[in-house]
């Protein structure tokens, strides 16, 4: 017996406000539109007239549908029930009809609305024999709910078998009509796979976001770039199996169906109480063996993880599924890519990674990678590198499980595949190998001495289409360049070729930058440098500099400072620098002088640099010097004399050190005034700039003694040397001024200079000087200690005394770890004090007869025979 619905009659007979709703019993069921009030076709609603006040029956006309007699009656106050009599009524009908007469009339109660699976629920429980989609008080559409065998499906209360028959409300029972279920949408598959910009590998061949930016050299070393998590997102998956053939009849075994994502979100404790349910049925399921059961809670498990990822991990690890999920990493199952998929949403968290390894997971899904199921392999692979990211302990166990070569294997193996499924699986499998190496040299090592290098480039030649692949590689290149063995390996590829291809196909700055990001380490192997040269990559940054010279934009500016930078990194190699010096005419060194006198100062600084390194032969330098390369640099230096650029001052100068080299170009230079240019700088405060100064002045006066003369006077010049002696913040300063005053002295062998020298209290600089670590600084101060002694030692008599010269000359000759010169010389220095009487004295306080004598049997006969000659001059002195 089915029921139908029936508007409320307008008012009860004894007043309009103490009505109820009404229902109908009817023989046969009837269909009915869920969202419509109106009575089913076939069932006339009641009269206008009031009925009897008493239980009573009367007869109306067959409807035009139905064809067949209606009875009206109404039951105490309950309302008006239609009955439709059969043309040959029955027992069952008759059974029907008189527990209808012995029915009470239930208690008003009122439909509201329930958070619920249903959306109208009574207040009460309400019972019902036999009605489709009622258990203990709740209405619902499910399969279990219809059949009328179990509990309902939402979970809320078994069902009960009814004490009598009562009827629901109107509005409640309309939610319980007969209909198909909505169907359950199934959790998302993986789509993709990309590098992510700020974090854990994105998602997909298709759309690729930018991959963190790494500098090239001077920009410091790349970010944890490298590093990103595998995410996923697939078009939906074919909805879960049923366990009937019919929709109309369910067996008690039927799975639970979970709302969809987009009302996941809005039932809060509904979806924990759902997760919570899936976690312990996966429990039971996953001994089992369920194959339907297990997919339909790892779906669901899916779809959690889909719409709140932390907060269902957080469950996930507390209800202890991850151990049970090793069981189920097996290649004969068909739920091994979803529990795979499980274990790679998971690990996106960082602290589900440990976890994930304490729970043996590594081992079964590095077996995983020998299957041959493209679907297996590809959530194998997400899980792997997301479980790698950042985790010690997940790279470790990787790496003691061997997954690392078996990924390789398989790069090898599916490299030279074109279609897009295995365009996405070699994705996953680059971003694996990348975070499982990141910012660990050990693993990188490994890495190449397992031949990784070979199949990227191998890879990224034929996959260079592919936006998401070759930015793994570019990564992958990025990390493993950083290593010095990997060098040779990358030059033994075509490496500059498929570099410079990919980048000429290049227009957006993202993807360029990516480029430069792995072609500074490169570069800086000299092989590469000429193969990066030979494949035309120079062209290309000179097209770039002719494009954004102009350029305001912060992206083109930073790609102008960077082609430019790499345009200067490529000279520092002696073949590739010559082979774009080309004798002076090459298109590339014509360009480069074109840059000097732009008053942009990155082309002068990069023009300045480059020509700093053209300048590292002897003809070169003779031929730019010749062509006027000195006067282009002096006017640049004039442009930045007064607050001027630190880095183009710098570069100008260290051009001018190396053209002042060759012999003959110091005469020209010292003619065209480069000395009164370089002193201009004198005040600078910058270290970078006084020690290319200084290193220019010390070149300029090699040989030249009228110039060393002329500066040695310089009293200023000789008083900034002093102070620049005491530097100590600044190595390279404070040693290339004493260099400069031993040169001053020894290029002029002049008394005057001497004086200015040992005024401004510069001798004891040059006795310093001579316990340097360095030999030929050593021996550049002892030469110039010998001509002031030689020269003016009664000058510097007092200087000499308390700088204890003779004391550190004792220690040279006796240490037996003292360069031939170092020895020879202060043996000479020896002499040439023995004028002075308080020197004199000291020497043979000393006992130097004893040291000089041992030097007699030295091995280099130089030494030999001054030791001999200075034990005569001490023996007669003494």
């Amino acid at each position: 017996m089915a029921t139908n619905n029936q508007r409320p009659p307008s008012g009860p007979p004894d007043g309009p406000e103490n009505g109820r709703p009404s229902a109908s019993v009817s023989q046969r069921r009837w269909p009915r539109r869920p969202d419509s009030s109106e009575p089913p076709p076939g069932c006339p609603p009641p009269g206008p007239a009031p009925p009897p006040p008493e239980s009573s029956l009367h007869y109306s006309q067959p409807s035009r549908v139905g064809r067949r007699p209606v009875l009206r009656w109404w039951a105490g106050g309950v309302g008006v029930v239609t009955l439709r009599l059969a043309l040959r009524p029955g027992p069952g009908f008759r059974k029907a009809m008189r527990r209808l007469f012995r029915a009470r009339p239930p208690p008003l109660r009122r439909a509201r609305r329930s958070p619920s699976t249903c959306r109208n629920t009574p207040t009460l429980p309400l019972r019902l024999a036999g009605h489709p989609g009622v258990g203990g008080g709740r209405c619902c559409a499910c399969p279990a709910g219809r059949a009328g065998r179990t509990g309902c499906a939402s979970g809320r209360a078994p069902f009960r078998p009814p004490q009598r028959l009562r009827c629901l409300p109107a509005r409640s029972r309309v939610r319980c009509r007969p209909r198909p279920p909505p169907p359950c949408p199934a959790p998302p598959r993986p789509q993709s796979l990309v590098p992510a910009a700020a974090a854990p590998l994105a998602a997909a061949a298709a759309a690729a976001p930018a991959a963190p930016p790494r500098r090239p050299t001077p920009a410091g070393p790349y970010p944890a770039a490298g590093e990103t998590e595998i995410e996923e997102g697939y078009s939906a998956v074919p909805p879960a199996r049923e366990t009937s053939a019919s929709p109309s009849r369910r067996s008690k075994a039927t799975s639970r169906r979970f709302a969809s994502p987009s009302r996941l979100s809005t039932l809060g404790s509904n979806m924990a109480d759902n997760l919570s349910d899936t976690l312990k049925k996966l429990k039971i399921t996953a001994v089992d063996r369920t194959e339907d059961s297990l997919e339909g809670c790892l779906d669901c498990l899916l779809q959690a993880l889909t719409q709140n990822n932390m907060e269902t991990s957080e469950k996930i690890q507390g209800s202890g599924i991850l151990q049970l999920f090793s069981s189920l990493l097996i290649p004969q199952s068909s739920c091994t890519a979803k529990v795979a998929n499980i274990i790679a949403e998971v690990a996106k968290n960082e602290f589900m990674r440990i976890p994930c390894v304490d729970a043996g997971l590594i081992s079964p899904l590095v077996q995983l990678l020998n299957s041959k199921d493209q679907e297996v392999l590809l959530q194998t692979g997400r899980a792997l590198g997301n479980i790698c990211y950042d985790s010690h302990e997940g790279r470790n166990a990787v790496d003691q499980a061997g997954g690392a070569q078996i990924v390789i294997d398989h790069l090898r193996s599916l490299c030279s595949i074109t279609d897009p499924a295995n365009e996405k699986l070699l994705t996953v499998f680059c971003g694996m190998l990348m975070n499982y190496s990141n910012e660990n040299d050990s693993l990188q090592a490994q890495l190449i001495n397992m031949g990784v290098i070979p199949t990227l480039v191998t890879l990224l030649g034929i996959h260079y289409q592919n936006a998401a692949l070759t930015e793994m590689c570019l990564i992958a290149f990025g990390n493993l360049a950083e290593l010095e063995s990997s060098k040779e390996q990358f030059a033994s590829t075509n490496i500059a070729e498929e570099m410079v291809k990919l980048f000429k196909k290049q227009i957006e700055h993202d993807k360029r930058e990516m480029i430069f990001e792995v072609l500074a380490p490169l570069a800086e192997n000299d092989a590469i440098k000429l193969q990066l040269v030979e494949a035309g990559l120079v062209e290309c940054l000179l097209e770039i500099v002719q494009q954004k010279v102009d350029s305001d934009k912060e992206d083109d500016v930073a790609e102008l400072k960077t082609a430019s930078d790499l345009m200067v990194l490529l000279l520092l190699g002696d073949e590739s620098m010559q082979k774009l010096f080309e004798g002076g005419k090459g298109n590339v060194f014509q360009r480069v002088l074109s840059w000097i006198p732009s008053n942009n100062h990155q082309l002068q600084l990069a023009g300045a640099l480059a020509i700093a390194n053209f300048a590292r032969n002897d003809g070169n330098c003779i031929h730019m010097v010749d062509n006027g390369i000195v006067e282009k640099l002096m006017d640049l230096l004039d442009r930045h004399v007064e607050d001027g650029n630190v880095t183009v001052q710098h570069a100008a100068l260290s051009a001018l050190r190396n053209l002042a080299i060759p012999v003959v170009n110091k005469a020209k230079m010292l003619s065209a005034g480069v000395t009164e240019a370089v002193l201009k700088f004198l005040k600078s405060e910058m270290p970078p700039v006084q020690f290319k100064l200084l290193g220019t002045l010390r070149m300029l006066i090699d040989a030249q003694a009228e110039a060393a003369e002329q500066l040695g006077k310089n009293i200023k010049l000789v008083e900034r040397l002093v102070e620049w002696c005491e530097a100590k913040d600044h190595a390279g300063v404070m040693g290339e001024s004493n260099r400069l005053l031993s040169a001053l002295i020894r290029h002029s062998k002049s008394k005057d200079v001497i004086k200015t020298i040992v005024q401004s209290g510069g001798i004891k600089h040059l006795v310093t000087m001579a316990t340097s670590e360095h030999v030929i600084m050593q021996n550049e101060a002892l030469v110039a200690l010998a001509l002031i002694a030689a020269l003016e030692l009664d000058t510097a008599e007092k200087d000499l005394e308390s700088a204890k010269l003779v004391q550190i000359l004792h220690k040279l000759l006796a240490d037996e770890r003292s360069a031939p010169e170092i020895k020879y010389n202060s043996m000479v220095l020896i002499c040439a004090l023995m004028g002075s009487e308080s020197l004199h004295k000291e020497v043979q306080d000393l006992a130097f007869l004893d040291v000089v004598s041992k030097l007699r049997s030295h091995e280099n006969k130089s030494v030999a025979q001054q030791a001999s000659l200075t034990e005569q001059r001490l023996t007669v002195e003494s």
